[in-house]
């Protein structure tokens, strides 16, 4: 346990520095999450539906630790590949992984910024009341959230690591996913047929419980049930991303190279 927490340190001083690299990177990541929260708090006194601005907030605060898992992971693979050593980490003895896996937890936890900086963006400048409904659920349903995003993450960078261009996925992967798992607005607003999407996805359960603890009713069970679900795909999710890595792997080491650098 503690050496993962070790990885995940490490893996998020690697990313901001990565990050910082590029002012277009810092700046994205500091602003897009407060640019979300805005527009979301507008749509929902647009609807009328006043009340809900907490859950709007909350909701802008998944999608921002949704952009940083996606692009987040994709950049640190593409990063590696564009500086030649990508081959060499997936050559190299230690599972390829246990080296990816603290990458995608960082994004994930560094895309917890924008939770914290939605809900209190919108406290300061629009006077949301921070009237959580099962405030000690909601502590616990954010980080198990932040995990099945980083198992998501893992698999995204599995096939980053596959495919030459799979970074170029993560553009049009932004908006669709978390429309179907229901991040800002419930997926009972979607059509019939991507439900079975949207429920295969552990974004929507995330959402579900954070969103229940934000705002649900007095039942525990309304969290700690789609919490449940969310680890479960996030373990498939991290175990179809090993396979998917074991291949990786072997191809390296029988072809001794990879067209990847």
């Amino acid at each position: 346990m503690i050496r993962t927490l070790r990885l995940i340190a490490v893996g998020v001083r690697t990313h901001v520095s990565y990050m910082s690299r590029s002012p277009i990177e810092i700046t994205f990541a500091v602003l897009v999450p407060l640019v979300y929260a805005t527009l979301a708090v507008y749509l929902f006194r647009a609807a009328g539906d006043p009340d809900r601005l907490l859950t709007a907030s909350v909701g802008a605060g998944l999608m921002g630790i949704w952009g940083s898992v996606l692009f987040g992971s994709g950049g640190a693979v593409q990063n590696q590949r564009w500086l030649g050593t990508l081959e060499t980490l997936v050559a190299a003895p230690t599972p390829l992984a246990l080296v990816l896996l603290p990458v995608t937890l960082a994004t994930a936890v560094i895309g917890t910024y924008a939770m914290g900086a939605t809900v209190l963006w919108g406290v300061l400048l629009f006077g949301v009341p921070l009237d959580f409904a099962h405030p000690l659920l909601f502590l616990l349903a954010v980080p198990v959230c932040v995990l099945s995003l980083g198992m998501m993450g893992l698999l995204l960078a599995a096939t980053f690591v596959l495919l030459r261009n799979a970074n170029a996925l993560a553009n049009p992967l932004d908006t669709p996913i978390w429309l179907l798992s229901g991040l800002l607005v419930p997926v009972t607003v979607l059509p019939d047929w991507t439900r079975p999407v949207s429920w295969a996805l552990p974004t929507t359960w995330g959402a579900r419980a954070v969103h229940a603890a934000t705002s649900g009713g007095p039942s525990i069970a309304e969290v700690l049930v789609p919490l449940l679900v969310a680890a479960a795909l996030g373990a498939g999710y991290a175990l179809a991303a090993v396979l998917v890595l074991g291949r990786v792997e072997r191809r390296a080491r029988a072809a001794a190279s990879l067209a990847l650098a």
